[in-house]
């Protein structure tokens, strides 16, 4: 690891020094006038930091200015606009966006779901691709990495399992 020489490390350490003593100064005024902005202090004190932390990335050329605070606070108040810009392009968006009311679901899909809940897994796939999905053997026998006649005989013992399920026990006797 290099080491500095004792005037490096002294305009490092005066380069640090001004920083800090620049947020020292700055950062609860600014702080307060950018909460006065967006109304959350915990927002406002986010776009500040981020203020600041963009600063110390280039506190070389910034340091330079004849004040540089104001830098720091234009970059807070740009942070600051954005992020309103952003929130009121959202709000509009949900307030185009209507209110859908489904209803909820039939006494036979209730039960339906509650048959195939009693299949395996694969049967249940199956069963879904097919008859809700209205895939073909062929795609099923594709997307399962399986022989078409696999899914030809999960499909009859889907079926017959999902139609016990399904039948009224009074209706056998």
């Amino acid at each position: 690891m290099a080491r500095l020489d004792r005037p490096a490390a002294r305009a490092v350490s005066g380069r640090h020094a001004a920083f800090e003593e620049l947020y020292a100064a700055q950062f609860a005024g600014l702080t307060l006038q950018i909460n006065a902005y967006v109304n959350n202090l915990t927002e406002a004190q986010d776009l500040v930091q981020e203020a600041f932390t963009r600063a110390i990335a280039r506190w070389d050329k910034i340091a330079k200015y004849d004040d540089p605070a104001t830098w720091v606070r234009r970059v807070a108040w740009n942070l600051a606009t954005s992020r309103w810009r952003r929130q009121r392009t959202a709000t509009a968006f949900l307030a185009r966006q209507r209110e859908q009311h489904a209803a909820g679901p039939s006494p036979d899909r209730v039960a339906l779901t509650a048959a195939l809940a009693t299949l395996p897994p694969t049967l249940r796939k199956a069963f879904v691709l097919f008859y809700i999905a209205q895939l073909s053997i062929a795609e099923i026998a594709s997307e399962e990495d399986v022989a078409e006649g696999t899914v030809k005989s999960w499909l009859p013992r889907a079926r017959t399992l999902v139609a016990a399920q399904l039948t009224d026990p009074r209706e056998g006797k």
